[in-house]
């Protein structure tokens, strides 16, 4: 009995040594977006040595190849990369996997600007102020930088870009994947407002799978200031809490998830003013935490919660019930939910 306590104490503490250090692995990972590595060998055309990559990245006159040596090891050993040793003695050979082809900065569908956002200090400096907001209540990313995220990014033009860029490549990821799951649901829509669009990437893909719709990107004045231009899209700055444009269908992704109950109903109120009553709906893409679910994303959701209570106003992710109650509390009483193969679920409510 002795030895299966010790052996327990023992695997108990190598777990919380795992946690503790757990910021490394999202810092070598940053690393490795930040030098292009996954660039590097993907333009190589194939595996390449630890020399080789070392030639290529670009403003490095005095590049110490022993340091970039334990980030190469992180990344096998967390499957990022791949590392081959030839038979005949040569150097070792460094691969892509599926997870680094995730990390090109060119590809279609990359992460490497979310990488870059999460892991930059402004947005890692909030963390450390969570003991404080269980105590005291508050926010913690004002507590951080002595104003709420969304005045920062509106005062900080730097930080606004790399906040946008991320945004942008999340909704093009989320978007292949529910243009490709919500085919049928905008064919009935003659037009689309995005609450919240950032610089209207999601409209765009919308309109472009269903150009008979018209679309308006809604979001903050300096948000859309720096939207491009879209055929068939119209940006369109203002405040949610204030009112919302009309149509005939509101679509929001990862908005709601950022507030309180509170400010959800607010916003939510203002969504059914803006949609006939008739055939209006509103189409929501957000996290619907489950118990003992183990798809491939359940974790991340629980890392999502979190990162609402560093980031955010009273923002949360939300279960089923606590959905039902928000939408009934907003006007739509009735709803359906689409599951996804990815992060978010669909929800498609309804006032009627």
């Amino acid at each position: 009995m002795e030895t299966k306590e010790a052996q327990a104490l023992l695997e108990g503490q190598a777990e919380i040594w795992q946690h503790l250090f757990g910021f490394a692995d999202s810092m070598a990972l940053k690393c490795a977006v930040e030098l292009r590595i996954a660039d590097i060998i993907n333009s190589h055309g194939g595996p390449i040595t630890l020399c080789q990559i070392a030639a290529r990245i670009v403003d490095s006159p005095s590049l110490d190849i022993p340091y970039l040596t334990p980030i190469m090891r992180s990344l096998v050993r967390k499957k990022i990369l791949t590392a081959h040793n030839p038979s005949d003695g040569g150097d070792t050979l460094y691969g892509l996997t599926p997870a680094s082809k995730w990390l090109l900065h060119d590809a279609e569908l990359s992460l490497a600007p979310m990488v870059l956002m999460e892991n930059h200090p402004w947005q890692l400096a909030p963390w450390h102020y969570l003991s404080q907001r269980v105590k005291e209540g508050g926010i913690a990313f004002k507590k951080a930088h002595g104003c709420e995220m969304w005045d920062f990014a509106s005062k900080n033009p730097e930080f606004n870009k790399i906040f946008n860029d991320a945004m942008a490549c999340s909704a093009k990821i989320v978007m292949g994947v529910v243009l490709e799951e919500y085919k049928d649901g905008s064919d009935c829509l003659g037009s689309l407002v995005d609450v919240g669009g950032g610089t209207g990437e999601m409209i765009a893909e919308i309109v472009k799978a269903h150009p008979h719709i018209k679309g308006t990107n809604f979001d903050l004045p300096h948000v859309v200031a720096t939207a491009p231009i879209c055929e068939g899209v119209s940006h369109v700055g203002g405040n949610m809490f204030e009112s919302i444009p009309k149509a005939d269908a509101i679509f929001m992704k990862w908005v709601l998830h950022d507030w309180s109950d509170e400010h959800c109903i607010k916003i939510l109120k203002n969504c059914r003013k803006a949609i006939s009553e008739k055939i209006g709906k509103f189409i929501i893409v957000d996290i619907i935490l489950e118990k003992d679910n183990n798809d491939l994303f359940d974790e991340t959701r629980m890392v999502f919660d979190l990162l609402m209570m560093a980031h955010t106003s009273g923002g949360k992710e939300r279960t089923e019930l606590e959905w039902k109650k928000l939408l009934e509390e907003g006007g739509f009483p009735r709803y359906k939910i689409i599951k996804i193969p990815t992060i978010p679920s669909i929800i498609e409510a309804y006032s009627m």
